[in-house]
This record gives C-alpha cells, structure tokens and sequence, in this order.
C-alpha cells in the first residue's frame, strides 16, 4: 500500500496587527493591575512585617533515651499491671476495669453470636 500524498506544508501569511498589539498590552496591564488591587482587598494586612517584639523563648533541647531497653521493660510491666488488675477509671461516671482474664471468661460465659469457638 503506497503511502499518501501529503500537500507542502503551509505557513500563516499574516501576523498579528498592530493595533491588536497596542490593545492587548494595556489589557494585560489592566487585568494584572486588577488582580493585584483583588487579592490586596481578600487579604488585608498580609504586606504589614509583623515582627516579634523579643527573640522568641528558648526551648528545651530534646531528651534522649539513655537506656531504651529498661524503658521498654518499664513501659511493658506498667501496662501488665493494669491489664491484670480492677479499679476504677472514672468513679463519678462509674467507668472502671478487671482483668483481662475476668473480661475474656465473661465474654466466654455469654455465648455471643458468631463468636469463635
């Protein structure tokens, strides 16, 4: 199969005029002009430098952990022990804890519906 015959390439034989240029250019200047006023009445007071009066306050520098194993085991020894004691969270709202032997036999002992044998 032949390949087709393409027509020469074309060029524009005319450009823009000049009073279309002379237009264009103001409203450019225009529009650019409008949109400065625009965001200048959105955002009132953003081109005001606020400084701060006084260098601000110094932090602390961050601690490190100097031993992450005994403070993993610590960690690990404080959530054992409430995981396997009872009181209370909140007395006045009576929101308290047990267990967590208590919890899984109470769970056992009421047979939930699809609940794994």
């Amino acid at each position: 199969m032949p390949e087709p015959v393409l027509p020469p390439a074309r060029h524009e034989r005319t450009d823009v005029t000049a009073r279309a240029a002379l237009l264009a250019f103001p409203a450019i200047l225009g529009g650019l002009l409008v949109s400065v006023l625009l965001v200048l009445w959105i955002f009132p007071g953003t081109t005001i430098d606020r400084r701060l009066p006084a260098p601000p306050p110094p932090y602390p520098s961050p601690r490190l952990q100097s031993d992450p194993a005994a403070d993993m085991a610590k960690f690990r020894r404080a959530e054992l022990a409430r995981l396997n004691s009872s009181g209370w969270d909140d007395r006045a709202k009576g929101i308290g804890h047990i267990p967590i032997e208590d919890a899984m036999s109470r769970i056992a002992a009421s047979r939930i519906a699809d609940w794994p044998k």
